[in-house]
């Protein structure tokens, strides 16, 4: 009789990390269909889930780029400018994608009224001299507020200090590294239970119809993540492998892009991410650094999601857009994507930024990231699968492109 449920936990351990997330998917419905008061109680799990993902996240970006940084060694090639052009085009790319389907299909929002006591940035220069407050902040204070883009700069800067400390330091340094990474891998695999309790939860709370009323905007969204991935990424890629994209696409999607769809975390995927590089194997000291990096500045997803949310409080309180403001907000989109959070929702926060560029008090902007929120179950999902998909597959075509062209020089 014991052999039967051993049979089944070691069938279950053997199962990929992907099928028993879509098992935990499917019996989390399940559970908000047949008993929506015991659903509502797994919220505990999913919460859990969650915090643990956004408390190794700063932790993990802090120690890889840090450890990568540090050791590398002089004379390595690491071709990181050409991977970074990629990443800025690819992101910039992917908010005037977003600008111009939400010119074609314009959505419309049902604001509520209550009033919400934040403020927003006055303008694009408050931005910039916000992101370099975020440069320069205490590096304890960085990591406790998970501020991505003060963690980045501490981590280069003591990378290229400790580059010039002793073997041993070093190597404690990437053993570190190690141990992070196998912190996050072991929260990962709890992700079936933690997509259980979020799942049952939100669609007890909710209910099921909860999406419909932003069904339109879901779709703009997930429409123009899906042009990114299939035409605008394969585009890019071509342009610089000069050779049919779609294998390196698909793979990249497949083996990056499902994970991260349902850890909905672009750092915590980094050891996922890293691990293909290795498979596709391309140049590890390019990778090493270029994958942590793009996990904070890859932002594709992010930019989609600001402009088009942020586009639609515009079309709803009637102000009118014209070209060279369109232009400005892909420009502000990418900025504003590049500080986005590597965790679950980094990118609805800083919504406020783009919607202060069209005067839109912090009121009206507040409601529209509360609208981001309750479509954030696929919206996040989806946009943290292009995010990190992305990190790889920029990172392996300048790495292929590299090849190709020393090759022959051989």
């Amino acid at each position: 009789m014991t052999a039967v449920p051993l049979s089944f936990f070691q069938r279950l351990k053997r199962t990929s990390l992907v099928t028993q997330i879509l098992i935990g998917l499917i019996a989390g419905i399940a559970l908000a269909l047949l008993a929506p008061e015991v659903a509502k109680s797994t919220a505990f799990i999913g919460k859990v889930f969650v915090s643990a993902l956004k408390a190794v996240a700063p932790i993990l970006v802090f120690v890889l780029v840090m450890a990568s940084i540090a050791n590398h060694r002089h004379g390595q090639e690491t071709h990181i400018r050409p991977i970074l052009f990629l990443y800025l085009l690819g992101t910039f790319g992917a908010a005037v994608v977003a600008v111009g389907a939400s010119m074609l299909f314009p959505s419309v929002l049902v604001l509520s009224t209550h009033d919400v006591a934040i403020t927003a940035p006055g303008g694009i220069a408050e931005v910039l001299q916000n992101l370099l407050l975020s440069v320069v902040e205490n590096p304890v204070t960085a990591l406790m507020n998970a501020n991505f883009i003060g963690i980045l700069a501490w981590a280069i800067g003591m990378g290229i200090a400790i580059r010039h400390a002793g073997e041993t330091t070093r190597t404690v340094l990437g053993d570190l590294s190690n141990g992070v990474t196998l912190i996050v891998r072991m929260i990962i695999r709890f992700a079936p239970l933690g997509i259980f309790g979020l799942v049952a939860s939100t669609l007890a709370t909710s209910g099921f119809g909860a999406l419909i009323g932003y069904l339109h905007l879901l779709a703009v969204l997930i429409g123009c993540m899906l042009f990114v991935a299939f035409v605008m990424n394969p585009l890019i890629v071509f342009w610089k492998l000069r050779r049919n994209p779609f294998p390196l696409v698909l793979i990249c999607l497949r083996e990056s892009g499902i994970t991260a769809f349902f850890t909905r975390s672009s750092a915590a995927n980094i050891p996922v991410n890293l691990e293909l590089s290795k498979r596709l194997g391309l140049h590890e000291d390019t990778y090493s650094v270029s994958i942590p990096l793009g996990a904070t500045i890859n932002m594709a997803g992010a930019a989609i999601t600001i402009t088009v949310l942020t586009l639609a409080a515009v079309h709803t309180l009637g102000i009118a857009v014209d070209l060279p403001t369109a232009v400005l907000l892909s420009i502000v989109a990418a900025i504003c994507a590049c500080g986005a959070s590597g965790v679950a929702g980094g990118s609805l926060l800083l919504i406020p930024l783009a919607c202060s560029l069209f005067g839109i008090p912090s009121e009206i902007a507040m409601q529209v990231v509360a609208v981001g929120f309750i479509i954030g179950v696929l919206q996040d999902s989806a946009e943290t699968a292009l995010n990190s998909s992305t990190d790889v597959l920029f990172t392996a075509a300048a790495c292929l492109a590299q090849e190709e062209q020393t090759q022959p020089a051989a």
